[in-house]
């Protein structure tokens, strides 16, 4: 089982790596690491084990984040009957998304940096990604709004990028008002 001290820090400099292609067949490590994310996003987000393992809440999570440098992430988006929507996204590419740009209300947050932050990052409010699922077979997925959100973040990830990056140091509400809130 993962714990929060396996997630590296903002300032681990393998964050900022652009991560590697996966072949395939992937490794069993590499397997069990994706179930082991899965599940630490679900106990993150419910609430008896957020509290039994002190786990901050997250919807997604990058290989990257523990210092594997490839090309997967996952997201688990609780739905509201208190089940999730489980992806296990590898290899993705962006192929299509909308011209309209929103942010998140509150904020993104991230495993890896500790901290309030704030600000807004514009996001596409609706996207199209081709990736590959665990047995190397390509899919199309339609993601919008708050999965749109998790994707681009963890995408970014894999592109060695933080999602504090793209909030401007001078004016953190820049484009507000050209931008939807979710």
């Amino acid at each position: 089982m993962l714990v929060t001290k396996d997630i590296l820090d903002e300032k681990d400099p393998r964050l900022r790596k652009i991560s590697e292609e996966v072949t395939f067949p992937m490794s069993k490590k590499d397997i069990d690491l994706i179930n082991d994310m899965l599940e630490h996003l679900i106990n993150s987000q419910t609430e008896e084990m957020a509290k039994k393992y002190d786990l901050r809440p997250g919807m997604g999570l990058a290989a990257i984040q523990l210092g594997v440098n490839k090309r997967y992430f996952v997201i688990a988006h609780e739905q509201e009957n208190k089940t999730f929507n489980k992806y296990i996204i590898i290899n993705p590419k962006i192929i299509s998304h909308s011209e309209e740009l929103i942010y998140a209300g509150g904020g993104e947050g991230c495993l890896s940096v500790n901290r309030e932050i704030e600000g807004i990052i514009p996001r596409y409010a609706r996207l199209k990604i081709q990736y590959q699922d665990i047995n190397g077979n390509t899919h199309i997925l339609r993601a919008r709004e708050e999965l749109s959100i998790a994707i681009q973040h963890e995408i970014d990830h894999l592109n060695g990028i933080l999602f504090i990056d793209k909030i401007d140091k001078d004016n953190p509400f820049k484009d507000e008002d050209k931008m939807r809130m979710i």
